[in-house]
């Protein structure tokens, strides 16, 4: 490192610079200098170059040694650090334009009413930043800022930032609570009766929030940022379980399916985020929320009748008390059926994000 930079048409000078002009004028060698200012010469050295920066115990002995004052030497100090930092922030905010970029600033904009900032790039940042609650976009390219990654394959460096991104407004909306401590039997207990509301599709959302806070879990739905490939997270903050899904998938079966597939993870422990992406714990949450959904003994002998048209896919979600859109999915997934069955996709409900979303 240099003892002094020039940036901007500006230019600071590290102390070691001034102490290095003094030993000089003085004759001695810097071993006889940093004798008689009581440190090591291996110290002074490190400062002479600019690689140590001037304690305050060093300022004192120089200012005692050569008559000036404590201040002179840290104000010198303190403009370097200042235009070091300057150039630091100044290559930061280049690579946060680039993260906003990614994210996009019109979801923020058109979701969460920030204020419309047209080209003007620095002062979205700064808002998103502010908004988000993080000293600098950059951190959401850290996967471990917000909660960890289930699977190290399927995604991207784009698709962590986006998922962070979300994940910090969850945690957000949830911050300050005063939900009671996470109770994992009164969570289980909220997921069963929860189950009972597939078919009421414009009152189930505010009712299994309520309960599920009662429990200690915030259950937050947000906007998805396109290409984030992420299907929902959990994280333990606090006392608390944050549960984030977003709306990249609110067909009924498809969002039921996803909620139970969190709420297993949950329940097993097990706190990230879920990708598009297969691995052991995707698996057993997968099965979770398929036979919480479905009752297996009861698919069973449903499937056994081989008779997949409306009526029966119907009565068979009538009679387990589901939305028969789960039913459909389940079996499309399983490719029983196709996608493009007569009468069956107007089956599949559609939630709507600004409906739900809080």
């Amino acid at each position: 490192m240099s003892n002094y930079i020039e940036y901007n048409d500006k230019v600071a000078f590290h102390p070691g610079y001034y102490i290095q002009e003094i030993i000089e004028d003085s004759g001695l060698t810097q071993d006889d200098f940093a004798r008689r200012l009581n440190t090591t010469a291996k110290n002074l050295s490190l400062l002479i170059r600019g690689e140590q920066s001037l304690s305050v115990d060093i300022a004192v002995k120089l200012s005692r040694m050569l008559g000036s004052s404590v201040d002179y030497w840290l104000n010198l100090q303190n403009a370097f650090d200042c235009l070091c930092m300057e150039i630091e922030y100044e290559e930061e905010l280049k690579e946060e334009k680039e993260i906003l970029k990614v994210l996009g600033y019109r979801y923020f904009r058109d979701y969460f009413h920030l204020p419309d900032l047209p080209r003007k790039l620095e002062e979205q940042v700064r808002v998103v930043r502010e908004f988000l609650k993080v000293s600098t976009l950059t951190v959401l390219k850290n996967p471990a800022i917000g909660v960890s990654f289930r699977s190290a394959k399927g995604f991207s460096n784009d698709n962590v930032i986006r998922a962070n991104a979300m994940v910090q407004i969850a945690i957000n909306n949830a911050a300050g609570g005063s939900a009671p401590k996470f109770n994992r039997k009164a969570f289980q207990a909220a997921a069963e009766r929860a189950l009972g509301l597939t078919e009421r599709h414009d009152e189930f959302y505010p009712i299994i929030k309520h309960d599920f806070y009662q429990a200690g879990v915030f259950l937050e739905i947000l906007p998805n940022i396109k290409g984030s490939k992420i299907n929902g997270a959990c994280k333990k903050v606090g006392k608390n379980v944050v549960l984030m899904l977003n709306d990249r998938r609110l067909y009924s079966d498809t969002f039921w399916f996803t909620l139970y597939h969190e709420i297993g993870h949950i329940l097993n422990g097990d706190y990230g985020a879920s990708f598009e992406a297969a691995s052991h714990r995707e698996d057993s949450a997968d099965q979770y929320a398929a036979d919480m959904l479905i009752p297996p003994e009861q698919y069973e002998v449903f499937l056994s009748k081989n008779d997949f048209s409306k009526k029966a896919i119907c009565d068979f979600a009538y009679e387990i008390h589901r939305d028969p859109g789960i039913v459909i999915g389940r079996l499309q997934h399983e490719e029983r059926i196709g996608h493009d069955v007569s009468g069956l996709q107007a089956l599949r409900y559609k939630y709507y994000i600004k409906g739900i979303s809080c």
